[in-house]
């Protein structure tokens, strides 16, 4: 990492250094008789955001390290139910510059990949060299079933880089419901992952991911905190199938959302690992976090489609400087249907220039001083430790979700968001909508193994997701 030159004296000499003050008396005579204080926000958690801060002297965030190749990992999601189509889509990824690629399974073929055995994911992954291109699933409660064709895929290379993901907590939170019982699935998800990181020691075997409340409409906080509780919930079930709590926790990602306001997906990510680092250190494992972060969806809008792709570099952009290890945008036309390849190749691309371009990424932590991003990050790494530790009293994160206790604090913050300023839709919205292509998929349901284990569902009040701008489209 490049260290950044110190100010020569003849740049320098000319201008007297502000003080806080200084800054003040300017905000002042610019409101007038506006009182200072109306300038002050919060966040829909209640969190301050001043109008001014100092500089900070205390990063809030443990320090990352920045890979001497790529900054991050660039990955795209493919989830065109046609097999055929969706081999397509990654290998034109994959050579286009996006170095790992992420399958949605579905065999019903209504949200993902329409694959139901070990034949059809590879059949979805010809051409594509495992021990290379990261490879990663999201697969809800097929994980287990998903996890062991890709698996058999890999032909139990050590070096294959298989991302299993496996996370039943957030397709049980979405859904509020499970094909039998949760404690089940989740045995069942921890027995399948020992099992095969005894075959793939590179591998990453669970998804720990808070990205189900911030789309039914949550805050930064309470994402955090789900996210954490389920990586405590999953480190828990691997140490019963017989790993240590050392090697669950490496095992285990982080799972962010990434949306257009840039500065507090900054201080998110980085609030996040601090959360992680503590939670991990008690538990005698590695303090880096591995975070993953994808772009929101609930803020795309279906009115005016083009101007997503300001909202996805937004996101992009914050992830990097939040401090990403892989980054997952989203298409700007993903409000409407599937991407095209040239929605598909925009969102590639955005990365890229951030990447390789603008240099986003060279710098471990670009944000570490800035005073507004350092009180940020401690305000929701406290009020995310606050709700993690309200969750681990309520029994865990399942208990917490059947009873109530994270949906009570979605709505909360739905609540609490006021209407929103939506470029577009609810300001400067176009006299006529510019068209936007999508692709159509004809793809036909697959056999596949059910995902229905013995005993009662268990059940919740459903994360549903939300897009903010569609009351108003």
């Amino acid at each position: 990492m490049a260290e950044v030159p110190a100010p020569t004296p003849e740049l320098t000499r000319d201008f007297t250094p502000a003080s806080n003050a200084d800054w003040r008396a300017l905000v002042d005579k610019t409101l007038g008789e506006t009182p200072f204080q109306s300038l002050e926000k919060t966040t829909v958690e209640g969190l301050a955001i001043a109008p001014l801060y100092g500089p900070a002297e205390t990063p809030q965030a443990p320090q990352r390290i920045v890979p001497a190749d790529r900054a991050w990992t660039v990955a795209t999601l493919t989830s065109h139910p046609d097999a055929a189509r969706a081999n397509a889509e990654i290998l034109a990824d994959l050579r286009g510059g996006a170095a790992a690629a992420i399958v949605r399974v579905d065999p019903s073929a209504e949200a993902g990949v329409a694959l139901g055995s070990a034949e059809h994911m590879a059949r979805v992954l010809d051409g594509v060299i495992l021990e290379f291109a990261p490879v990663a699933l999201d697969a809800n409660f097929l994980g287990p079933h998903a996890a062991d064709w890709l698996g058999a895929v890999a032909k139990s290379a050590p070096t294959a880089q298989l991302r299993f993901h496996l996370d039943p907590i957030s397709a049980y939170a979405q859904a509020g419901q499970s094909p039998g019982p949760m404690e089940a699935h989740l045995i069942l998800a921890a027995n399948t992952g020992a099992r095969l990181a005894q075959t793939y020691p590179l591998a990453q075997l669970f998804l720990a991911s808070g990205r189900v409340v911030h789309e039914a409409g949550g805050g930064e906080a309470a994402e955090i905190a789900h996210a954490a509780a389920s990586a405590l919930a999953y480190a828990k079930a691997l140490v019963r199938a017989g790993m240590s709590m050392a090697a669950a926790f490496d095992r285990i990602s982080l799972g962010l959302s990434a949306d257009a306001d840039y500065f507090v997906t900054i201080a998110k990510l980085r609030a996040a690992r601090s959360v992680w680092a503590r939670i991990a250190g008690a538990c005698g494992a590695g303090t880096t976090a591995r975070i993953e972060a994808r772009s929101s969806q609930r803020m795309l809008t279906a009115k005016d489609a083009w101007t997503n792709m300001i909202r996805l570099t937004a996101a992009g952009f914050g992830a990097a400087v939040g401090g990403a290890d892989t980054i997952v945008l989203g298409n700007f036309t993903d409000a409407l249907g599937l991407p095209t390849e040239f929605a598909r190749r925009q969102s590639r691309n955005a990365q890229l220039v951030l990447m390789e371009e603008a240099q986003i990424g060279r710098v471990a932590d670009p944000a570490a001083g800035s005073g507004y991003i350092e009180a940020l990050t401690a305000e929701i790494a406290l009020a995310a430790w606050s709700g993690f530790q309200a969750i681990e009293a309520a029994g865990g994160v399942l208990a917490a979700l059947q009873s109530g206790l994270v949906a009570t604090g979605v709505e909360c913050a739905v609540g609490a968001r006021p209407d929103p300023k939506i470029i577009g839709v609810t300001a400067f919205p176009p006299d006529k909508d510019a068209s936007v292509e999508v692709e159509v998929a004809a793809a036909r349901p697959t056999p596949a193994p059910g995902a229905r284990l013995p005993g009662p569902d268990s059940k919740c009040p459903p994360l549903r997701p939300v897009r903010i701008s569609e009351p108003f489209e």
